[in-house]
């Protein structure tokens, strides 16, 4: 073969004008197709959740009934009014209560469940199903099941009396004073499952090869468990956390099935306060403006969450990837 050939054949496969071409070419349709597939879901999210914001943040400076037109603007004044209303600071602090009573009670408990349903057994995933249930149930059938239970005749009281402990029974969800306990009962049997089913796939993930280690150097069960399960299931416990506290600062249809915030505003959330303010009294640039302000600190909540808690899942990778740099 003649070299002078070949040499020019190698520098034509190497000249920079067609490969350049066809990596830019690349580069628009992959930035095509995230478009074709992201595009859909931010029309979704603007259509159902930035429009009906913008919408509500309109209504908020109005003081309108929901039927004539906007014509009395009023500023921030409903935003005013409704940070200092005592009833609905109460909701906010009910609000915050329910999210760090909801981790503070769940998560060990979902943990200790989680560990035990992940060991070998009979009826294993029977058991599995059954724990799951009652998040799997409607909330208003879980709800009205609990109301007919805690009335002063009902389930509850009946099974205390059966076993000699009448005296503890109470009128559950009408005594101020353990109205909010109650709520927080309920909501612990609802939504402890899905503590325990996330958990449960996150154990999935660590390798029994460092139990089998642990144990072969002398450590107990609850000392393997402490030491390297725990720690492993750091980013699962983290989201479900995230989870956890936004489903509680949104909390509503349970509360409303149960008490509809009573009794005397013990059991109100920031929800129920929205819509006892908007659809009861029709004053809906009020509750537009209440509206404004559980998005605010959910938002806020949220941001802090995100830049304090999960960037730690985030921040570990970091080292892995620069890593995979050097040894490249």
């Amino acid at each position: 073969m003649n070299p002078g050939a070949a040499g020019q054949a190698t520098a034509w496969s190497a000249a920079p004008g067609p490969r350049g071409r066809g990596a830019s070419s690349n580069e628009w349709r992959k930035r095509l197709e995230i478009v074709f597939f992201v595009a859909p879901a931010l029309l979704l999210f603007a259509i159902f959740v930035v429009v009906p914001v913008v919408q509500a943040a309109r209504f908020s400076v109005f003081r309108w009934n929901g039927l004539g037109p906007m014509e009395n603007f009023v500023g921030l004044q409903n935003y005013v009014m409704a940070l200092s209303d005592q009833i609905f600071q109460r909701s906010v602090t009910n609000n915050l209560t329910i999210a760090i009573l909801s981790i503070a009670i769940q998560l060990p408990i979902g943990l200790l469940v989680a560990l035990l349903l992940n060991r070998k057994f009979p009826g294993q995933t029977a058991m599995r199903v059954i724990v799951f249930v009652p998040y799997v149930l409607a909330e208003v059938v879980a709800g009205v099941i609990w109301k007919l239970l805690l009335q002063p005749q009902g389930g509850v009281n009946a099974f205390l009396e059966t076993i000699g402990l009448d005296s503890f029974a109470k009128a559950w969800v009408g005594d101020p004073s353990v109205a909010l306990w109650t709520v927080m009962g309920v909501l612990t049997w609802k939504y402890l499952g899905l503590a325990i089913v996330l958990l449960l796939a996150g154990l999935q993930g660590v390798p029994e090869e460092l139990h089998e280690a642990a144990s072969i150097d002398g450590a107990s069960w609850w000392q393997s468990q402490r030491k390297i399960t725990i720690p492993l299931l750091g980013p699962t416990i983290r989201t479900w956390a995230f989870l956890s506290m936004i489903g509680s600062l949104q909390l509503f249809d349970m509360v409303w099935i149960l008490t509809r915030g009573g009794p005397d505003n013990a059991t109100t959330t920031m929800a129920t306060y929205l819509i006892r303010q908007g659809t009861e009294r029709s004053q809906y640039g009020y509750a537009s403006a209440v509206a404004i302000i559980l998005f605010v600190i959910s938002f806020i909540l949220a941001g802090l969450f995100q830049a304090f808690v999960l960037n730690r899942d985030a921040g570990d990778d970091k080292p892995k990837q620069r890593r995979k740099k050097v040894s490249r």
